[in-house]
């Protein structure tokens, strides 16, 4: 006559060797922690450098009148009213329809050379925030795949049948 004992599920440590996989957890985290410092650290000398600049939006700007051009979106809209202002100046001709004679060519050439460096800083401004966003990332993942490297293994054992 054949006896069936039943056995519960046991937990066990994993047996596979998972301190690589840890690691690798532990690196992204850093790696996150590194990218955040890093995104702060771009933001705040890209703010200052425009802060230094003691750049005012003017009142017929579309947004932010009268603040002080400092962060990605005062730059974007003093970008915007520098265009507007030279367009008035040459009777909406750009640089490259100016002739070359012109003694408007000049502010058009000016006013170009400050959007660029206005949109410059804004997408400096978007790098530092797309390092941030993806160092928070590095730092869940990390910790998920750290979690998940130290679970332990459910080992799962069928009856056992004596005869």
């Amino acid at each position: 006559m054949s006896h069936t004992t039943p056995t519960a599920d046991t937990v066990e440590a994993p047996v596979r060797r998972t301190g690589l996989v840890k690691l690798l957890g532990i690196l992204g985290m850093l790696g996150g922690v590194v990218l955040i410092i890093g995104g702060v650290v771009v933001w705040s000398i890209v703010s200052g450098q425009l802060r230094a600049e003691n750049i005012t939006v003017p009142d017929d700007a579309a947004a932010f009148q009268g603040q002080t051009v400092a962060g990605p979106f005062t730059a974007y809209v003093q970008a915007d009213i520098i265009q507007h202002h030279a367009l008035d100046a040459s009777g909406g001709k750009t640089y490259a329809e100016l002739d070359k004679d012109d003694p408007v060519r000049a502010t058009m050439m000016n006013a170009s050379f400050l959007r660029a460096s206005l949109f410059t800083s804004v997408v400096s401004f978007g790098v530092a925030a797309f390092a941030m966003g993806v160092g928070i990332l590095s730092i869940i993942f990390g910790f998920a795949v750290h979690r998940l490297a130290s679970a332990p293994v459910v080992v799962r054992r069928s009856a056992v049948t004596s005869g």
